[in-house]
């Protein structure tokens, strides 16, 4: 296990920014996890993946940081059609779709190109594209801090429901590892998203290749600026950086009343009758213009590419770049009446 003290965890982080860690240990076998969470008294703990969905203040983290690395995946029969996948939650998620897109097992590939690791997917119930991880997830083998001892969560126990889970937020479990069950097949599940249907060139609602699928996924991703690559700085976010919102009829008309004749928003059924909007269009609609660049802070900004991502143009501040979230969730709220939620995870100290 590697400890090391006043460690830089901007680097460690997609969108480049945040102060320092007072500790960060890397752990590579539960047995490290629980030998670094032994010498913690008093400090706060915060485990750390592959930092796409993290926004780290300026301040830093006063306690430990545990940077998980734990390897490893394995495929096992389950029965003719399908099979059960294990990964460790140190395992690239996208490496891990990669892998079941050339085992010909279906079920992930139109979640290609998330950045992360496999450890953070059933937190926030990873989704892109018309899939979740909550689609096909089994259990997820847990440590709990509590006890110090280590559990499964079978599917209903995760409490799955749109970007969350019973994982989200909560201090109390680390995962460790989690089981999907996947269908084996040479082609995609039913594409359920209108825009990846027309890019396949198929009708929605139909199938395709898992390669092809893969390969339009990423594609279609790139083009938004959302596959992590040095050499597009359009790609230095923590991807969307709002939640699509779920509202309730009311809600939904009263928007719609704000909106000039005419003007449909795009919308999406939602359980419980309810309606998620597009947080992207609503961005836009408030007059948050890809490429936006706030006069007060020109080292942040929107995407060039992609409405619902904040990028850090250079030499940034993690205070700047949430103080245009707070502008744009502001300029929503005040034009179309929508509250939008932030999607990454916000931690650390105001100060150092």
């Amino acid at each position: 296990m590697q400890v090391t003290t006043d460690a830089p965890l901007a680097a460690r982080t997609t969108l480049g920014l945040g102060g320092p860690a007072r500790r960060l240990a890397r752990v590579e076998t539960v047995g490290e996890l629980t030998e670094a969470l032994a010498t913690v008294t008093d400090e706060p703990v915060l485990v750390l993946g592959g930092g796409s969905n993290l926004v780290v203040r300026d301040g830093g983290w006063p306690g430990l940081v545990v940077q998980l690395a734990i390897p490893g995946v394995t495929i096992r029969e389950h029965d003719r059609d399908h099979a059960l996948v294990s990964a460790f939650a140190g395992v690239a998620w996208d490496e891990l779709v990669a892998q079941m897109v050339s085992a010909k097992l279906a079920g992930v590939e139109c979640m290609s190109g998330i950045p992360g690791l496999v450890g953070a997917t059933p937190m926030q119930n990873v989704g892109a594209y018309g899939q979740e991880v909550a689609d096909t997830i089994v259990h997820v083998r847990v440590l709990d801090r509590q006890t110090g001892e280590i559990e499964y969560f079978d599917h209903a126990a995760c409490a799955f429901a749109y970007r969350t889970s019973v994982f989200k937020g909560s201090e109390r479990w680390i995962v460790l590892e989690v089981q999907f069950r996947l269908a084996r097949s040479e082609d995609s599940g039913v594409i359920k998203y209108p825009e990846l249907a027309r890019a396949l060139g198929i009708a929605e609602g139909g199938r395709a290749p898992l390669a092809a699928v893969r390969d339009t996924v990423i594609a279609l991703r790139r083009g938004k600026g959302m596959v992590v690559d040095p050499a597009d700085p359009d790609s230095r976010s923590a991807g969307s950086f709002f939640m699509n919102p779920i509202v309730d009829a009311a809600t939904l008309a009263a928007l719609e009343a704000r909106l000039p004749a005419g003007t449909v928003p795009p919308k999406f059924a939602a359980p419980e009758g309810k309606t998620k909007l597009s947080a992207g269009w609503l961005i836009e609609r408030a007059g948050f213009a890809k490429g936006f660049t706030p006069a007060s802070s020109p080292r942040v900004g929107i995407s060039s590419k992609h409405a619902l991502a904040l990028v850090n143009r250079g030499g940034a501040t993690t205070a700047e770049l949430l103080a245009l979230a707070k502008e744009i969730q502001d300029g929503v709220r005040a034009r179309l009446g929508i509250d939008l939620v932030p999607e990454p995870v916000i931690v650390g100290s105001e100060f150092r």
